[in-house]
């Protein structure tokens, strides 16, 4: 069975050596101080360990069960499911008015990575259902926040997001799913829906689906599509629950990964419903729960990459393959552990300085949500609207090759079920797929988000590096290691994005040719931010005295790593952008 154990050091880094929570003017960040923080999420760690890591690969081997109507979870998951609950892990940052916590985001996030990376299917009940609370409660009537958020916040009852039909997926402005007046303020919601994560299951007494529809009359396409609450079970005037609304799973889908997960085919049959937010205006509201996922998918990548990461260095300190070249470095045996060869330092490497980079921009995301909502500050809104679509696209593109790096340590092994591995990489896999497939994040990125406000963010972005590296310049060892590669690869993006300004408007095809390349140009250079600040406040943290060196030193050294063999990939990148769309456009639709 794989091994998993929660990062607490590496997380509390990130959130006090780093981001400096417990100094931060939002509100609530003040209680973040270490003691705080790390018994939350030494706690998480081991119900992660403890509970849910050893339902992973029963989760993976039985998949859901559609009985009579009724999707069964695998062994085991409804106690856990009732014991996460229990522990209020589902309500961290849910407002309090409706029985939640009331913490940051960040340390809802914070606190959500071990899980993930314990058991992905598992997660993604309560995961989904936090994405549906959000819109409710941002776009709800006080009756239906009442009515649904209570229960909603303990996971009592779960929610779904409805929107992919057997026809359209991203181009949702193609569904043909009714919503009819009933003349009461209620609806009639007719239609099917597939690929729906959580659908249906067994532990919750009821399931709030939100479901995108058109009311018949409204305008086409995108334009009129509007968001409905339809509860698998009616709810009654005093809030008990009443009879089967008309909500039917068709089947579970069969799929490559997250089988402990029931992905479903949702039937509709004139299942009452009401209208959340304003009538043709569904994507609106919908968006609140897609914007939280997509920043909940990147954490998924690297959440999954982290738990194969581990089994990788376990296996290679364990497994003996071969000598050192430079002398045999356990000579009482009959060979050395994998881990003696650079070829797997390399990989192994590799992994780390991704997770560690990955985890760090994830964070600050969360961080810049944080001070968006609660401070009103519209410059960080900007922000994270930018880097929403790179922390989706890149870190799960990235996520999945780190996992498939992972196994590759393996060998032969790797690639054999029992040893879990290739779990880690089909479970990944779906990451880079939903919540808008990361083509998709690369065309919102360059299509929309780099010219957002008049291309405000991402000057805002470029000044932030600039300004970064001006102020920490004095230091020559920190200047050649960080500062200098920081400097490379934020000159390539921004001449990329020279290069769309003055060939895209031409030829739009120039820049979209170019949009997969750029966001993962653009991945880059946040990891090397990030990369740049862990390096200095690990390096602040030993000049102050800190005890602990080996834990700083460690992290100066994969941060030079990064710096040194993942950074200048922005070259390439750019080369490839500076090639426009000729290349890729050569061939006629029948040539392929």
């Amino acid at each position: 069975m794989p091994i998993y154990n929660a990062p607490v050091k590496d997380i509390q880094f990130v959130l006090h050596d780093l981001l400096k929570v417990s100094e931060q003017d939002i509100a609530g960040y003040a209680d973040l101080d270490r003691e705080f923080t790390g018994a939350v999420i030494e706690e998480a760690g081991k119900i992660a360990t403890d509970v849910l890591a050893p339902l992973n690969q029963i989760g993976d081997t039985e998949g859901c069960v559609l009985e009579n109507g009724i999707v069964r979870t695998p062994t085991g998951f409804k106690a856990a499911f009732d014991q996460v609950r229990a522990g209020g892990w589902t309500s961290m940052d849910c407002d309090e008015v409706y029985g939640g916590q009331g913490l940051p985001y960040l340390m809802s996030m914070a606190a959500l990575e071990p899980s993930v990376s314990a058991n992905m299917a598992f997660n993604m009940y309560q995961g989904l259902t936090h994405g549906a609370y959000s819109a409710i409660n941002v776009h709800g009537t006080d009756a239906q926040k009442q009515k649904y958020l209570p229960k909603m916040v303990t996971c009592e009852w779960t929610g779904t997001m409805n929107l992919t039909e057997p026809h359209c997926g991203t181009d949702l402005g193609l569904m043909r799913t009714k919503a009819v007046p009933n003349g009461d303020g209620s609806y009639k919601i007719s239609g099917q829906k597939i690929f729906i994560s959580a659908g249906d299951h067994d532990m919750a007494d009821n399931i709030i689906h939100l479901v995108l529809a058109k009311i018949p009359g409204g305008p086409e396409g995108i334009k009129g599509v509007s968001l409905f609450i339809v509860p698998k079970i009616r709810i009654n005037e005093d809030g008990s629950l009443g009879e089967r609304n008309g909500v039917s799973v068709g089947k579970i889908e069969e799929k490559m990964g997250i089988h402990g997960n029931a992905t479903c085919v949702m039937n509709y049959d004139e299942a009452e419903g009401v209208l959340l937010g304003e009538e043709h205006k569904g994507m609106r509201a919908m968006f609140v729960m897609m914007n939280e996922a997509r920043l909940g998918v990147g954490l998924q990548g690297y959440a999954q990459a982290e738990a194969a990461y581990q089994n990788a260095v376990f296996y290679a300190n364990d497994r003996l393959q071969g000598r050192a070249v430079t002398g045999a470095e356990n000579p009482d045996g009959p060979a050395d552990p994998l881990i003696v060869h650079p070829d797997i330092r390399r990989n192994l490497m590799d992994q780390k300085s991704f997770v560690e980079g990955a985890r760090a921009f994830t964070m600050w995301g969360a961080n810049l949500i944080d001070r968006a909502h609660k401070n009103q500050d519209a410059e960080a809104d900007g922000l994270i609207s930018l880097m929403t679509p790179v922390i989706k696209g890149f870190l799960t593109d990235k996520g999945f090759e780190n996992a498939v790096a992972a196994q590759q340590v393996y060998g032969g092994h790797g690639y054999i079920e029992e040893w879990g591995m290739s779990q880690f990489a089909r479970d990944a896999r779906i990451a880079m797929i939903y919540e808008g497939a990361n083509g998709v994040q690369a065309l919102d990125l360059v299509g929309r988000k780099l010219a957002q406000d008049g291309g405000k963010h991402v000057m805002a972005f470029f000044e932030m590096v600039k300004t970064f590296i001006k102020e920490n310049d004095g230091n020559e060892a920190f200047k050649a290691d960080f500062l200098e590669p920081l400097k490379a690869a934020s000159k390539d993006l921004q001449a990329a994005g020279m290069y769309f300004m003055q060939n895209g408007m031409k030829n739009p095809n120039n820049a979209l040719a170019g949009s997969y390349d750029f966001m993962h140009m653009m991945g880059h250079v946040c990891l090397g931010l990030m990369w740049a600040r862990m390096g200095k406040a690990a390096m602040e943290a030993l000049e102050a005295g800190a005890s602990d060196t080996a834990f700083y030193e460690t992290k100066i050294a994969t941060g030079r790593y990064y710096m040194a063999r993942q950074l200048p990939a922005t070259a390439m990148h750019l080369a490839r952008i500076n090639t426009g769309a000729e290349t890729v456009m050569a061939l006629d639709a029948d040539q392929f």
